[in-house]
């Protein structure tokens, strides 16, 4: 039985994507989805909610192997950013943190940022929405898909 929510379902279904799904909590990590879709790490598009002291949420989608500039995301959005708890994760995203996805925000405050790391791959495995999946697509669907934008910030 499916565990992907279904506004990530439905979000998937609209775009002729479908999820890799595995045993629940397999892949809460990059490197752990990694070794169980059997990609390097830099394919996992990880999924990190940070807060702007301008109260404005964004989600920045990376290459799993890349780490945040916390200065570059500064300067790309004008604002000092700390990375959302977990609490307020799954208050403004629905998602667990491990499990959170660029998929089914189209009714939220979120802004997504998709950095150029993403670009480095043919194929990207973002979550949907759970801690035991991937959705393989190319970095530039995800930005059709998304309205993600484009920026350095690893």
């Amino acid at each position: 039985m499916s565990t992907i929510p279904p506004k990530v379902k439905a979000f998937l279904h609209r775009h002729d994507l479908s999820a890799l799904e595995f045993e629940p909590g397999s892949t809460p990590t990059a490197e752990a989805a990694a070794q169980r879709i059997g990609v390097p790490v830099g394919q996992i598009a990880k999924s990190i909610l940070f807060k702007g002291k301008d109260e404005k949420y964004r989600m920045v989608v990376a290459a799993g192997d890349k780490k945040i500039n916390s200065g570059a995301l500064k300067r790309t959005t004008g604002a000092k950013h700390r990375m959302a708890s977990a609490e307020e994760t799954r208050e403004v995203t629905g998602f667990i943190p491990g499990g959170v996805c660029p998929f089914g925000l189209e009714d939220s405050p979120v802004v997504i940022l998709l950095d150029v790391s993403l670009n480095e791959y043919d194929t990207i495995y973002p979550a949907a929405g759970t801690d035991a999946t991937g959705v393989p697509l190319s970095p530039d669907y995800l930005q059709q898909i998304t309205g993600g934008k484009k920026v350095e910030v690893t």
